[in-house]
């Protein structure tokens, strides 16, 4: 059944992945009842707050300097800038946050201000996603916004999926912090 739903998704004859906006409802509704109950835990907001406090000073040169560190060493085991990012409480909720989906959810990360990685539940590529959609179109749109990504398929996982991406907001001052992204396995929205 679900090699059937992975070539639906598939576009006639281009190989190519279908766009999130046909998932958009689906996406939508999974992002407000299994997400934003937990989008806002203290643990969460209290790892972007200290982060964002350590990171104030960066500018574009130091926050480069980090992520092709990060680059460098992404597959090195042990390697300090990453385990700060996977090893802390934030990364361990949202290792629980994974679990609990039961397959529906294949990674989970939060941004700071500059859209550097705060915790993830598993190795990103990069350290930075400040260029990217998941970033530039949440964190400085409001607390309201939304940016759902296009639909692909991860090579690690073989799973077909979309990155939903939103704000992350303090609740004690209502500010944007950072911003949260939650890739869902899309074989789960289908059945």
């Amino acid at each position: 059944m679900r090699l059937a739903t992975l070539g639906l998704l598939f576009l006639a004859g281009s190989g190519s992945l279908a766009h999130a906006d046909e998932y958009h409802g689906a996406l939508q509704n999974f992002l407000e009842t299994n997400i934003r109950a937990w989008a806002s835990n203290p643990v969460l907001v209290e790892a972007i707050n200290e982060q964002n406090v350590r990171t104030a000073d960066f500018d574009q040169a130091m926050i480069d300097q980090a992520d092709l560190l990060w680059r460098a060493q992404v597959d090195i085991e042990g390697a300090e800038n990453i385990e700060e990012v996977l090893i802390n409480p934030a990364a361990n909720f949202l290792r629980e946050q994974v679990v609990a989906s039961a397959g529906a959810i294949t990674e989970v990360f939060i941004m700071d201000s500059h859209g550097m990685n705060v915790a993830a539940s598993a190795v990103t590529s990069d350290y930075w996603q400040g260029d990217e959609a998941k970033f530039t179109q949440t964190y400085p749109m409001g607390p309201d916004a939304v940016h759902l990504g296009d639909v692909e398929l991860d090579q690690s996982t073989q799973a077909v999926q979309s990155q939903v991406s939103i704000p992350m907001v303090d609740p004690d001052t209502s500010e944007v912090i950072g911003a949260m992204t939650v890739a869902i396995d899309l074989t789960y929205l289908a059945q």
